[in-house]
């Protein structure tokens, strides 16, 4: 598995909130609900999100906001918000007056009239573990891509009633997520290391050290393996991905070593042996080094945060 597929094999929605809006202007939302990340597809009419500076969004395209921090979308950049979204998916007045009646236009529809000018879908993970800390630091805090025909395609299932439609409704969530992204982390907007992977040289080195992290590759494996000299890769790979080939590989190790001591069944010696440490004292002294805290400290809090999650 290389880095991006792991980085978007961490989605997983789970009763995610997804709504039709739908609104005729002037209008415009304080987005303060909290969520780690919330996906706008624009189906009719278009939208301004202002977070961090100003985008506009066209039909047919999609938003990637990352949370928690609030943000601004309306019909227009400077129409003042007379809405406030809080957590809990609660609609309010600036004043706190609930909206929640007015507003609502039917199943999994929202807004000020059903057939207003603006029509979007809005998706929201809700808990930070649906979505891995890894993909939320590769993302700027606002993205703009075109969403295709997912976007139709969402929307005719938002219709439906029928059995199961919830965990259809996450999938489909999380593909329209996926979708986007792979599209931005191939532009030059993205991080360096995710676009580094479409090098014939470089590339290839990152997928043999991603398939195999238990292997002890040296920088003189990796440019036998791939077919160039050591000096010729070692230069070649700082250039492209912004850090030498055995630190982005210790990187790599300690990101999967943090996503498998989230598993039930882990423990830290079996995580070692998995990323390529000789021994849980290696890996825990590399691991503290990089996060703050042992591997131990880290599986609890994330096995404890996970529970938590779990009885929302």
């Amino acid at each position: 598995m290389d880095q991006l597929a792991a980085l978007l094999d961490g989605p997983r929605a789970r009763g995610a909130f997804l709504l039709r809006v739908v609104l005729d202007p002037p209008w415009s939302m304080r987005v303060q609900d909290e969520a780690p990340l919330t996906l706008l597809a624009m189906v009719r009419g278009e939208a301004w999100i202002v977070r961090d500076g100003v985008r506009r969004v066209r039909p047919g395209e999609v938003a990637v906001v990352r949370g928690p921090e609030p943000y601004v979308v309306a019909d227009r950049p400077d129409t003042p918000p007379h809405i406030v979204i809080h957590p809990g998916e609660e609609c309010t007045t600036l004043d706190g007056e609930s909206l929640y009646q007015e507003m609502h236009l039917g199943v999994r529809t929202w807004g000020n009239h059903l057939d207003g000018a603006t029509s979007m879908i809005v998706g929201t993970y809700l808990m930070s573990g649906e979505v891995g800390k890894r993909l939320l630091g590769a993302l700027p805090p606002l993205l703009v891509r075109p969403g295709g025909p997912l976007i139709e395609l969402l929307g005719e299932e938002m219709d439906r009633n029928e059995p199961g439609q919830e965990a259809v409704l996450d999938r489909m969530l999380d593909l329209l997520l996926i979708a986007t992204l792979r599209g931005w982390f191939a532009t030059e907007e993205a991080p360096a290391r995710f676009r580094a992977q479409g090098d014939p040289v470089v590339g290839k080195a990152m997928r043999v050290m991603q398939n195999n992290p238990a292997h002890p590759w040296t920088v003189a494996a990796l440019a036998a393996e791939v077919g160039v000299s050591r000096a010729s890769l070692a230069r070649r790979f700082t250039e492209l991905v912004g850090e030498p080939p055995m630190a982005f590989l210790t990187g790599w190790r300690l990101d999967l070593a943090a996503d498998l001591l989230r598993e039930p069944e882990a423990t830290v010696t079996s995580v070692a042996r998995k990323v390529g440490y000789g021994s849980p004292f290696a890996l825990s002294a590399a691991f503290k080094r990089a996060h703050g805290v042992s591997p131990q400290e880290h599986r609890t809090r994330a096995l404890h945060a996970a529970a938590r999650e779990a009885v929302r």
